[in-house]
């Protein structure tokens, strides 16, 4: 029976295991998807494809950097406990080391790699701390900055993970720059760097529901369609601030725009390029357990 990449995607998803793996045990079950998962189990997999299917939304997200070259990862276990683990976060910064030196294409080209200085690939070795931790744990996602110069921030031991990226010129200090920003971008999680990246279609919306909210405003509807163009327009600063990083109000001194103070503390060479903002289980969709039950089942 002839099989996919559709069916080497989806064994991956069902058993947690490496792509090539998964392709090996398709041909070695003649693509059938329930033989290959028996296949895998047979060679020492079952406890991490059992575990691959539970809700991993804890963990870690790490920002570093290594070598000039800044890295930010997410990798995520079932609990917060194992988060702290010391073989965890040793396994978390190896990754971040790797991705700093390797410079993987992709998430799959980061799984296929070897790990360190062992003959283990990436994802053979997560499989490993699965067995030896006792939780599902899955690399899921990472950045990287080569040029400039970055700044790494972990909030809360890893609930956040921030990489700010500057161009400096000259001699010019963007240590203490990078980490405020950091720190900004980390407690008001922007939904843009700068005003110039609000596309139109989302300022359209905005300005649909700004005037529709003064329609429904008995004191606003009557107003002049001048002045209310006016007051979306003001409505479209505010938009602004309180959306987009650099013309945010700067957290430590509400006087000044991130933009403004980078452009004031850096002297005129220091500017902001980019960042990225990891949260650990962000998006994931967590299970709702509740314990007592849990253990009443377990002991019918």
């Amino acid at each position: 029976m002839a099989f996919t990449a559709a069916d080497v995607k989806n064994l991956r998803e069902m058993t947690g295991v490496g792509m090539m793996d998964c392709k090996k045990a398709l041909v070695e079950a003649d693509g059938d998807i329930q033989k290959a998962v028996e296949w895998l189990r047979e060679k020492g997999m079952a406890a991490s494809a059992k575990k691959a299917s539970r809700v991993a939304a804890e963990g870690m997200a790490y920002a570093t950097v290594v070598d000039g070259v800044g890295v930010v990862v997410e990798v995520n276990a079932e609990t917060d406990f194992v988060g702290k683990n010391e073989k965890f976060v040793e396994f978390v910064k190896n990754i971040a080391a790797m991705v700093a030196t390797t410079n993987p294409a992709d998430l799959d080209a980061l799984m296929a790699s070897k790990y360190m200085d062992t003959d283990l690939t990436v994802t053979q070795q997560q499989q490993e701390m699965v067995l030896v931790i006792g939780e599902n744990i899955k690399i899921r996602r990472f950045a990287r900055f080569a040029d400039g110069v970055s700044v790494p921030y972990i909030h809360a031991g890893g609930k956040i993970g921030v990489l700010v990226n500057l161009a400096v010129t000259g001699e010019a200090d963007a240590e203490a720059i990078g980490k405020d920003v950091a720190m900004q971008i980390a407690a008001l999680n922007p939904r843009f760097w700068d005003k110039s990246e609000v596309t139109q279609d989302i300022l359209d919306e905005e300005k649909h529901i700004m005037l529709a909210q003064m329609e429904n405003d008995p004191k606003m509807a009557a107003k002049p369609e001048k002045v209310k163009v006016g007051i979306v327009s003001g409505k479209l600063n505010k938009f602004f601030s309180e959306n987009c990083l650099l013309q945010q109000d700067f957290v430590k001194d509400s006087s000044l725009t991130i933009e403004k103070y980078i452009a004031a503390a850096g002297k005129g060479a220091v500017t902001f390029t980019s960042a990225v903002r990891f949260e650990k289980g962000e998006g994931i969709e967590k299970v709702e357990s509740n314990f007592a039950e849990e253990i009443a089942s377990m002991v019918k």
